[in-house]
């Protein structure tokens, strides 16, 4: 049976879990938690009617940045990330936007550059990673 994947708006809140246990499991739960969550626009991946993944999107103007993307780690390198960003891609370009950026970790570029990301040059460490600001123009 193929698998169903479906992609919907959801609230801030049910980001949080997922956020934790994959990206930051080491850290306080509320660590997680972003100060502008309530501002931001949230998707949620459903995979077979269980919550899989997520990504936050905001927004100033045109210009729009996604973060805390973050797919469950028994089903990360099946392309449900990629699902995920051809999603957000495809909304940005609706709310027509002129720009998309992330601060991508460093160890993860190579994913952003499948979808024609570019390195800014701008890079910082936080919570235990490196990172570099990544950006796509429309």
């Amino acid at each position: 049976m193929e698998a169903l994947i479906q992609i919907e708006q959801i609230i801030p809140q049910l980001t949080w879990r997922i956020r934790h246990e994959v990206m930051y499991p080491e850290l306080p739960f509320d660590s997680v938690k972003l100060a502008d969550d309530f501002e931001g626009t949230h998707f949620g991946l459903y995979l077979n009617h269980k919550l899989t993944g997520v990504v936050s999107l905001f927004h100033e103007g045109d210009v729009y940045q996604f973060r805390k993307l973050a797919i469950q780690n028994d089903v990360q390198k099946s392309g449900l990330g990629t699902k995920l960003m051809e999603y957000i891609l495809d909304f940005c370009k609706i709310q027509k936007a002129s720009k998309l950026w992330c601060n991508a970790r460093v160890n993860a570029k190579e994913f952003y550059y499948k979808f024609g990301f570019s390195e800014t040059g701008k890079t910082f460490f936080k919570d235990g990673y490196d990172f570099v600001v990544m950006e796509l123009e429309f």
